[in-house]
C-alpha cells in the first residue's frame, strides 16, 4: 500500500502503528522517525504540491485539520478525486480513535487495536500518576511569542498537564488555541513556564527573551527560574509522541515522585 502523510503529527501516528516502510511521501515539516528524511518531500504542510503528490500514485493520503490552513489541500485532493482521510485530534482520546481508523484503513486493524490498547494504557497509568500530585503547579504553554498562542482548555496540552500533576493557566478558556498579550500572563502569574515555539528549534529559544518581557521580574516563575524550553516536536503535534514529552515533563516537574522506568 502506498500511503502519503501531509502533516507531522499524522506522519508520527502512521509510525506508530509500523506503517512507515509504506509512506512514499510526506510534507516537508515531517522529521520522525528519522528514515522519513530520505523520503520525496511535497512541500510545507500548509501548501502541498498536489501536482507532485499526485504523480506519486498513492494509494491513500492522510491530511490533518489540526493544522489551522489544511482546508485548502482537503478542497484540492477532494477535486482530484485522491483517496484520503482527515484526522482531527484534540484529545489523547482523539489520537487513540485515530489510531483504530488509520489501522482499519490500512488494513491492520488487529494490530491497530493492540498499539491502541498500549496507548491507553500509558495515558492510564500518567493520570495515575498525576492524581496522586496533591499540589498541582500552573503551568503557561507559549506556542508563539508575538503575539502570544497559547493552548485553552480543548487542547491536549490542557489535558497532558493534568497527566504531569500540573494544570495549564488557561484551562478556563473555552478554545484550542488562545491569542493573548503578556500582561494577561503576568496577571495570572504561572508557577512555570513552558516554552514550545511550533517551527522553531529548540536552541533557537532562549529563556533570556522571557526575562527581557515587562512585568516578567514579578513572575513566580523567572523569580525561581522555572523556565523550561521543549522540544515542540513533543508537545506541539497531536500524535503519539505526546507520551514521550508527558514522561520528561513529569520528570522535570516532580523528580521526587516521578521515576521513569
Amino acid at each position: 500500500m502506498r500511503i502519503i502523510s501531509i502533516c507531522p503529527s499524522n506522519t508520527e501516528l502512521i509510525d506508530y502503528l509500523g506503517l512507515t516502510p509504506h509512506l512514499v511521501g510526506v510534507d516537508d515539516y515531517s522529521d520522525y522517525p528519522e528514515v522519513v528524511e530520505s523520503l520525496p518531500r511535497l512541500g510545507p504542510d500548509l501548501s502541498i504540491n498536489m501536482d507532485k503528490l499526485e504523480s506519486l500514485k498513492p494509494d491513500l493520503v492522510f491530511s490533518s485539520l489540526s493544522v489551522p490552513g489544511m482546508e485548502k489541500n482537503i478542497d484540492e485532493l477532494e477535486k482530484r478525486d485522491i483517496p484520503h482521510i482527515t484526522l482531527n485530534p484534540q484529545s489523547f482520546s482523539d489520537i487513540a480513535d485515530d489510531l483504530l481508523t488509520v489501522g482499519k484503513a490500512c488494513g491492520i486493524e488487529a494490530h491497530a487495536i493492540k498499539r491502541h490498547h498500549e496507548f491507553t494504557g500509558t495515558v492510564n497509568r500518567l493520570k495515575a500518576f498525576g492524581a496522586k500530585v496533591l499540589n498541582p503547579p500552573s503551568l503557561y504553554w507559549e506556542w508563539w511569542p508575538k503575539p502570544v498562542f497559547t493552548p485553552g482548555k480543548i487542547n491536549w496540552l490542557t489535558e497532558l498537564s493534568e497527566m504531569v500533576g500540573a494544570r495549564n493557566i488557561f484551562e478556563d478558556v473555552d478554545l484550542a488555541s488562545v491569542q493573548t498579550d503578556w500582561d494577561d500572563i503576568v496577571k495570572r502569574n504561572p508557577d512555570y513556564i513552558c516554552l514550545a515555539w511550533v517551527g522553531v528549534q529548540q536552541s533557537r529559544v532562549k529563556p533570556e527573551i522571557v526575562k527581557k518581557r515587562p512585568g516578567s521580574n514579578e513572575l513566580d516563575a523567572v523569580q525561581k527560574d522555572r523556565i523550561f524550553v521543549l522540544e515542540e516536536a513533543l508537545y506541539c503535534r497531536p500524535s503519539p509522541l505526546l507520551l514521550k514529552g508527558a514522561v520528561k515533563l513529569a520528570s522535570l516537574l516532580h523528580p521526587d515522585l516521578y521515576n521513569e522506568e
